[in-house]
């Protein structure tokens, strides 16, 4: 079964998912054209941290309090993508009357000098609500949310299986 896969190949396992994901984000926004909007953006952040943490404690292999130390630090992550994917799913499942993202990235290059508007082209551009992409019926905020819910998921039983193993 996966979870009995050792802690550290989960680890490695989790950072070649998440970069991955984000390989596919990179692809629709630069090939496909597809701009991020911020809350886009703060999942990117939240699945490069949950990536790294995979690689970094997949390097490492640490003992008991290590692993407890990246397993908190996992989470805090999966739930704060998660959260912004949830919230980003539910503007486009009821979409509000005005956008709440801001200004379109033309309209960003247009009205401020680039010194200005670099900034704000790093935050995203577009508006969350609108659902630019879809597979199997699922925007990319529904997908990320699935993502970090699984991240989330195996975490747990994870830790409820080490703590089976340990008394």
């Amino acid at each position: 079964m996966l979870l009995r896969l050792p802690f550290r190949s989960l680890a490695i396992a989790l950072f070649v998912v998440c970069s991955s994901l984000l390989a596919v984000g990179l692809y629709l926004q630069h090939v496909k054209g597809i701009e991020p909007c911020p809350m886009c953006i703060m999942q990117r952040y939240a699945m490069l941290v949950c990536g790294l943490i995979g690689l970094v404690a997949g390097l490492h292999n640490p003992g008991h309090k290590g692993f407890l130390a990246y397993a908190s630090l996992l989470g805090v992550a999966a739930l704060a993508g998660g959260g912004v994917a949830a919230r980003q799913s539910w503007l486009q499942w009821f979409p509000p009357a005005v956008s709440e993202c801001g200004p379109g990235l033309e309209y960003m290059l247009e009205s401020f000098p680039l010194a200005s508007a670099l900034p704000m082209i790093f935050r995203g551009a577009g508006d969350c609500s609108v659902i630019d992409w879809t597979f199997l019926g699922l925007s990319i905020a529904n997908w990320s949310f699935l993502v970090f819910a699984t991240i989330l998921a195996a975490l747990i039983l994870h830790l409820l299986q080490r703590g089976k193993q340990r008394t």
